[in-house]
């Protein structure tokens, strides 16, 4: 059986191939894009799996290219970030990026972060397998999130977050406890913010059940 298609969007080819290498070791199949004009094309034509992106590239940048997949798909997105982007990098996870690694970065990590993301996103998550909270309902066999029974676009971060919370209704969460559990290994707690301020626009009538609790974390009330 074929191997997951990864799509990385890099214009260094020294670093594209490196990732290729080592995703092409783990079974991965991969195509390249030098551009984001190019990586567009190639997302559309070739229905990827996952996309790994850098953010500096020529033509359209990486953010450009997430906000434009996002605005059409729930594909995952992984972002690559130089050190020092932060406000970039905190403006991609708003776009609804899954997960982003600073560079300089290990390829071991990358593929490591690949693997997770594309478990989340096929539903390979911990029970219980439905949780209901208010007029919020997590089928985690399923990966969907319903809001008065109407499905919600969530992307596969969006969903673990809601499910951490779901876990125990009406608790409050401290941002650094909400981290841990989505294992978000950057030390900045204002990533959750950004999260937690892209998962209220997605929640419809029910965005009013996610409340922040000011100097503390988030709560999602009963």
């Amino acid at each position: 059986m074929a191997g997951e298609l990864i799509l990385i969007l890099e214009d260094e080819p020294r670093i594209a191939a490196v990732l290729e290498r080592y995703l092409h070791a783990d079974g991965f199949r991969c195509e390249v894009a030098g551009t984001g004009r190019r990586a567009l094309e190639l997302w559309r034509g070739a229905h990827p799996d996952l996309l790994l992106l850098d953010l500096m590239v020529p033509d359209i940048d990486g953010l450009e290219v997430a906000r434009r997949v996002r605005g059409e798909s729930s594909l995952p997105i992984i972002m690559l970030t130089a050190r020092g982007e932060e406000l970039d990098r905190l403006l991609g996870l708003e776009l609804g990026a899954d997960d982003y690694i600073p560079k300089p970065f290990s390829p071991r990590e990358v593929v490591a972060r690949v693997k997770a993301v594309l478990r989340r996103a096929r539903g390979d998550v911990r029970p219980p397998a439905r949780l209901l909270v208010g007029s919020l309902e997590l089928d985690l066999n399923s990966f969907e999130c319903r809001c008065h029974e109407e499905t919600l676009d969530l992307t596969p971060l969006q969903l673990r977050l809601l499910a951490v919370l779901a876990a125990s209704p009406g608790r409050v969460y401290p941002r650094r406890e909400i981290m841990d559990a989505l294992r978000e290994g950057q030390e900045d707690e204002r990533v959750i913010d950004a999260h937690v301020k892209n998962l209220r626009q997605r929640l419809g009538a029910c965005a009013e059940q996610l409340e922040t609790i000011r100097g503390v974390g988030y709560r999602l009330r009963p």
